[in-house]
């Protein structure tokens, strides 16, 4: 018996393979509605990603987080906002937080790169999903 086992154990090993890892996310993402350019990098040991630039905003000034629940944050201005914070790499996908500055909500949230370079970006709540495609920024 002990000798099957030793014979069989560099098959296992081969046909073990490698674990899969999620393709990277970071870059620069273009927001479904095309109003944000969002950059997506590493923080410490996770991914988060923040406005790096409003594309279009109201003309009485810069947009600022004023749905947020917390008060004393109502004023700060949304460029340069941290809206994803938390990813890690879950295999197929990146999981984290996302953060809607029009509900003032965080989500769980889920990031996948699809086939054709865009970014799925999804916002949860249990098993409902909102789902975005966010597209590279050039």
């Amino acid at each position: 018996m002990r000798s099957i086992m030793l014979a069989l154990a560099p098959a296992a090993v081969l046909l073990a393979g490698p674990a899969h890892a999620a393709t990277p996310v970071a870059g620069r993402w273009l927001t479904e509605e095309g109003n944000a350019v969002v950059t997506i990098g590493a923080c410490g040991n996770a991914v988060c990603g923040r406005i790096t630039k409003l594309l279009k905003g109201p003309p009485s000034g810069p947009p600022v987080d004023r749905n947020n629940p917390d008060e004393a944050l109502r004023n700060r201005p949304l460029e340069g906002l941290t809206i994803l914070t938390g990813f890690t790499d879950a295999g197929s996908d990146w999981r984290g937080r996302i953060y809607d500055p029009k509900s003032g909500k965080t989500y769980k949230s889920i990031l996948k790169r699809e086939a054709d370079g865009s970014l799925k970006v999804q916002g949860c709540i249990a098993f409902f999903c909102r789902t975005q495609k966010w597209r590279p920024a050039r």
